[in-house]
C-alpha cells in the first residue's frame, strides 16, 4: 500500500500541478490591477494543496483548529518543521499570507514558478545577507497589511526534535510592533519523512492556532521572545523536545 499510495499521489500532482499553474498564470493576470496581494491565486493555491492533493488517499485526515483566533491584519505566523508536507497542511488555515522558503525552492518547475508568482520570499541560508533577505521584503508584506509565515527553526529536524528558534520572525514582529501567530503543526511525518518521496496510506495531521502573542510580551529581546513562543509549543507538543 505504501508504494501504491506514494505512486498515485505523486502520478496525480505530476498530473494536476501544470495545470494549476496554467489556471494560476491566467488568474494572475486577470486579477493583478485590481489584487496586487495575489489573493484569490493563494485561495486557489490552498484548496488545491488541501483538498485535492492532501486528500488524495483516503486514509489521510487533516484537522484544522483554531481559525477563528487568526487576527485580522498584519502578523508574524510561525509553525514547527517536520517535513516537507507541513506547508501543504497549513494551506488548510485558508487565510492569506507569504511564506519565508529557501531560494532553491524557487528554482522548481511549476511549484517554485507558482511560490514566484504568488510573492513568497526566497532566502538564501548561511550568507551574510540572509537576515536582510528575510526582513526587509516581509517589512513590505506587513505594511501592506499581509501576514507573513515563517519556519523559525529553518528546517526541519531529522531525529523529531524541536530544533532551536531563529531570531528573524521574532526581530521582524517586534520592529513592525504585530502580534506572532505561534502555529502547531503535528503529524506531518506519519505522512512522509522529510523530503519523501515515500508515503504512509495512513496519516493522521492536525494544524492548531494558539493565541497571538503581542510583540512586547517579553521585551524588546527577539532572543527573548523567540525562546518564549518556543516554549509554548513544547508545551502544546506535550513533550521537553
Amino acid at each position: 500500500m505504501r508504494f501504491v499510495v506514494s505512486l498515485w499521489f505523486w502520478f496525480l500532482f505530476l498530473v494536476t500541478a501544470p495545470v494549476v499553474f496554467a489556471l494560476g498564470a491566467v488568474l494572475f493576470l486577470l486579477t493583478y490591477p485590481v489584487d496586487r496581494d495575489r489573493n484569490a491565486l493563494h485561495s486557489l493555491v490552498c484548496n488545491i494543496c488541501f483538498w485535492v492533493w492532501l486528500h488524495a488517499s483516503p486514509g489521510w485526515r487533516t484537522r484544522i483548529e483554531g481559525r477563528e483566533v487568526l487576527p485580522r491584519g498584519p502578523c508574524v505566523l510561525v509553525a514547527n518543521h517536520q517535513s516537507a508536507m507541513d506547508i501543504l497542511a497549513v494551506m488548510g488555515l485558508f487565510t492569506p499570507f507569504k511564506f519565508v522558503a529557501k531560494a532553491s525552492l524557487f528554482r522548481l518547475p511549476l511549484v517554485g514558478w507558482m511560490m514566484t508568482l504568488l510573492g513568497h520570499v526566497p532566502v538564501v541560508r548561511g550568507t551574510s545577507t540572509s537576515l536582510h533577505q528575510l526582513l526587509d521584503p516581509c517589512r513590505v508584506w506587513l505594511r501592506r497589511g499581509m501576514p507573513v509565515f515563517i519556519f523559525p527553526e529553518g528546517t526541519y529536524s531529522t531525529n523529531g526534535q524541536l530544533l532551536p528558534f531563529k531570531r528573524g520572525a521574532f526581530q521582524l514582529a517586534l520592529e513592525e510592533h504585530v502580534p506572532v501567530v505561534p502555529i502547531v503543526v503535528e503529524g506531518t511525518t506519519s505522512l512522509v519523512e522529510g523530503d519523501g518521496p515515500w508515503l504512509s496510506p495512513r496519516a493522521s495531521l492536525r494544524v492548531r492556532v494558539l493565541p497571538p502573542v503581542p510583540p512586547e510580551a517579553f521585551g524588546p529581546d527577539p532572543v527573548a521572545l523567540a525562546s518564549g513562543v518556543r516554549e509554548q509549543y513544547l508545551r502544546a507538543l506535550g513533550s521537553s523536545r
